[in-house]
């Protein structure tokens, strides 16, 4: 932001503006960080135009800021200042905003005098006049004769209704005319941050979006952020002022400018008639190369769509579902309430729809609409559709069981509620569902029958399902034609560890994409990353999910595509490579709204992260916050909560036995491990963390958990397990070598692992770890050359902020926003903070900032 003019002012001119201007300088001055509002370069320029007699005006749109720009103009001259207005009640009043800055009554029949009136008593002051939009035309016509010997500064609302050409004589006679900028993204996400400090990264983009860079937007909706609302909220004041302005426009741009906020998105200008040149010209509406108009502020364009009688609104919805394509026409008609039009224009859709996002959404559409009772094939395509895009329970809400009992529904129908439930972990309802459906019906259908069975004896009894799943290929063929049932004996043959188990899976899947089962080929990768990830196959399970989430993006699989991403961070969590990566991505994707599944592997996956890196009360933090932990995930999130209570020096809260809940092999192993080392720190040497009721494994512990754990008893194996880990894991190759090289007495033999036990967490970003390293270290009169801070390297205060910034849990443009800052500024602080505490990652350089500063 430039700075402003600094040279000494003479007497009665305006000063300039300093670079920066004390705190509580200007009442209603929005400082967000680096951020001031209203410009300073604006509030420059009109200093500048001031020097001298003349009209400066400020125009924008309501809210935009011009008054705090009017205000800032008196509080810097030095001189009398004549502060006065228009009302909209007093619009017809001769001469009002100018009597009510001099406080004298004026003459009210002729301009000329009116003129000279006003001269008399301003002089060399500074004449300040609010809301001209609402003055009487004597004021305006005043104007020009004022300002060739006076200083004047008025404000303009965009739009207005000065009589006649008014403007056109304004603008001829200003000396400069002054349009309030768009409050800077940046600087809108931080005042937002400040006013409702809870709020999400996404909620805060909305706020922002919505707001359109209006700062009485972005105040308005914010505060409702804070007082627990959604930016769908409408604040009332703020409403019926930008209702004033709307008002102050023809016809055709009313209902252009309403046109846009029913339809939530940019659209062809074209689309919006006549009224789009006054939208336009106002500054309202911003037209690009391409044609396509879009609101300033969409907050104003909702206003607008509020503004609408209900017979205006029906008819407006009915005109643009003829003008825009079939997905949004029947959204349209819906809001119109032609229900039975809408049902007809999605189903219409749907067939042509180009993901299964998009079907999904359509077809689900249509069964929801009131008043009509959607064909019994439309129920079953939308189900279909819905499990296909990840989302169970719409399938169970456009099929509820009494739908069931309609024979056009019948035997399909059952099944696919209970894939539904199979896919929400309630394979006792799932198999229930199924029962009605006999031997009788078309081979597809008892393919899915035998699917769903065969899935949920395997989460009763694996043995009796790999049994039961030979049987099934002696009547459906050694690989079943239905690709869900193939998927099916894939995953029994998974889940027991079958050899050949991973090419059954991804054969199962590639299958099924080929058939044109997108389900069956999602579920398969699903539980191809599951079992790898619970097999410690963490690089191979990670490079599956990327896979997996590329192609479920390219569908807009949305829940599918989330689940996959979740599940890479987890993997990526637990090899303890690239822990801020990990942090960042994991942060950004727990903002969002997910299917439980992915929620909890992504908390996990953050968790872990932040309290590898020393970060453990926004770990701690995360973990508390989580609602609802699905059976899924319960494990991880169990063990991860142990985890951060350990490297928290807790083991009270860590050293509860490992098999209290089920849990797939490497988690359970991984609890079993942390459960053993609170043991150790708390000093109960009975404890042996055994493997009773090892869960989903076969009773079979990983061979590197099972080392390790043997390494407890026989100290000499430690240097076994972490070999064993060292693929696998880096922060449990670490473990055993700090176990290593703490047991052990002998400083010729304790010091080699420690030493590669340090120089593998620092390489990690291990924080916590490494910690622990050093301090065994420190027992054989080991210390090592730490790369610690230079003696009066101090932090600078932004750093500070930024740190502690990372320290919460804040991703890059968060702060960003915050602060009032790029995105690069914000990575130069942290390089050099990292610098100057002497970190190799930023959640390591938060860590330590966080130490320092208490």
């Amino acid at each position: 932001m430039p700075e402003a003019p600094t040279d000494e002012p003479v007497a009665g001119v305006p000063a300039a503006i300093p670079a920066a201007v004390p705190a509580g300088m200007s009442a209603g001055r929005a400082t967000v960080g680096a951020a001031v509002w209203p410009p300073a370069d604006l509030v420059a320029a009109a200093v500048d135009a001031l020097r001298n007699p003349g009209l400066v005006v400020i125009a924008g749109a309501p809210g935009t800021g011009r008054s705090t720009v009017l205000k800032r103009l008196g509080e810097t001259f030095r001189g009398t200042v004549f502060a006065g207005g228009a009302l909209a009640m007093l619009r017809g009043v001769p001469a009002l905003p100018l009597s009510r800055a001099v406080r004298v009554r004026l003459p009210s029949h002729e301009a000329p005098l009116l003129a000279e009136a006003v001269r008399s008593r301003v002089r060399h002051g500074l004449l300040l006049l609010d809301d001209l939009q609402w003055a009487d035309p004597l004021t305006v016509a005043a104007l020009p004769a004022i300002a060739e010997h006076c200083r004047i500064a008025v404000t303009l609302r965009t739009p207005h209704r000065l009589p006649g050409d008014a403007e056109q004589v304004l603008r001829a006679a200003a000396a400069a005319w002054l349009n309030v900028p768009a409050m800077p993204a940046d600087a809108a996400a931080a005042l937002v941050r400040q006013i409702a400090p809870g709020a999400t990264t996404a909620v805060v983009a909305d706020v922002v979006r919505r707001a359109g860079g209006v700062p009485l937007a972005v105040t308005a909706i914010a505060k409702h952020v804070a007082q627990g609302g959604t930016p769908l909220d409408s604040d009332k004041g703020l409403a019926y002022t930008v209702a004033g302005a709307l008002a102050d426009l023809n016809r055709p741009a009313r209902t252009a400018m309403a046109a846009l906020g029913l339809l939530g998105r940019p659209v062809t200008a074209t689309v919006l008639g006549e009224g789009i040149t006054e939208l336009t010209a106002t500054g309202l509406v911003e037209v690009d190369a391409a044609g396509i108009a879009a609101p300033v502020s969409p907050y104003t364009a909702e206003v607008a769509a509020g503004l609408l009688e209900p017979a205006e609104r029906v008819a407006l919805h009915r005109r643009l579902a003829g003008l825009v394509p079939p997905r949004e026409a029947a959204r349209h008609l819906a809001a119109a309430g032609a229900h039975s039009d809408a049902y007809q224009v999605a189903v219409r859709a749907a067939r042509t729809a180009a993901s299964t996002g998009e079907r999904a959404e359509l077809l689900l559409l249509a069964c929801d609409l009131p008043g009509v009772t959607p064909a019994a094939d439309v129920r079953l395509d939308a189900a279909r559709a819905a499990l296909a895009a990840g989302r169970p329970g719409s399938c169970l809400r456009v099929l509820p069981a009494d739908a069931v009992a309609d024979p056009a529904v019948g035997a399909v129908g059952a099944v696919l509620r209970g894939e539904a439930l199979l896919q929400q972990g309630n394979a006792v309802a799932a198999a229930d569902a199924v029962t009605t459906v006999g031997d009788g019906e078309p081979g597809e259908v008892v393919s899915a029958r035998d699917r769903i069975r065969l899935l949920a004896t395997l989460a009763r009894d694996p043995d009796a399902a790999l049994t039961r799943a030979e049987e099934l290929l002696h009547v459906h063929g050694d690989a079943p034609a239905h690709p869900g049932l193939r998927a099916a004996i894939a995953a029994v043959r998974a889940g027991t560890r079958r050899p050949g188990w991973e090419y059954g899976l991804a054969s199962a899947a590639s299958a099924a994409g080929q058939a044109g089962d997108v389900l069956a080929a999602r579920w398969s990768a699903w539980l191809l990353v599951e079992t790898l990830t619970a097999d410690a196959r963490l690089t191979e399970a990670s490079s599956a999910a990327a896979a997996a989430a590329a192609a479920c993006a390219g569908d807009l699989a949305y829940s599918w595509q989330t689940r996959f991403i979740a599940a890479q961070l987890w993997c990526d969590a637990l090899r303890g490579d690239e822990i801020d990566e990990v942090v960042r991505r994991a942060g950004d994707l727990t903002d969002r709204t997910l299917p439980a599944v992915a929620r909890g592997y992504a908390v996990a996956a953050a968790s872990l992260a932040e309290a590898d890196g020393g970060l453990l009360a926004p770990a701690r933090a995360r973990l508390d916050a989580l609602t609802g932990r699905p059976s899924s995930t319960g494990p991880v999130l169990d063990w991860v909560t142990r985890e951060a209570a350990w490297l928290d020096g807790q083991p009270d809260h860590a050293i509860g036995r490992a098999g209290d809940v089920p849990a797939p092999p490497l988690v359970d192993g991984l609890r079993r491990i942390t459960a053993r080392w609170a043991a150790y720190d708390a000093g109960d040497t009975a404890f042996d963390g055994g493997f009773g009721g090892v869960s989903g494994s076969g009773d079979r512990p990983l061979a590197a958990v099972a080392t390790t754990l043997d390494a407890w008893k026989a100290p000499d194996l430690f240097a076994t397990a972490a070999a064993a880990w060292h693929d696998l894991a880096r922060r449990e190759e670490v473990r055993c070598l700090l176990a290593q090289g703490t047991l052990e007495e002998d400083a010729e033999r304790a010091v080699p692992p420690l030493l590669e036990a340090e120089r593998l967490a620092e390489e990690a970003g291990l924080v916590v770890l490494l910690g622990r390293t050093r301090r065994a270290l420190r027992r054989h009169a080991i210390r090592r050359d730490t790369r610690g801070r230079r003696a009066g390297d101090d932090l600078t205060d932004r750093e500070r902020d930024v740190l502690r910034l990372v320290a919460n849990g804040e991703p890059t443009r968060r702060i960003a926003g915050q602060l009032g800052i790029s995105r690069e500024t914000v990575e130069t602080h942290i390089r050099s903070g990292m610098r100057k505490l002497g970190a190799r990652t930023r959640t390591e350089a938060a860590a330590l900032a966080i130490e320092e500063l208490g």
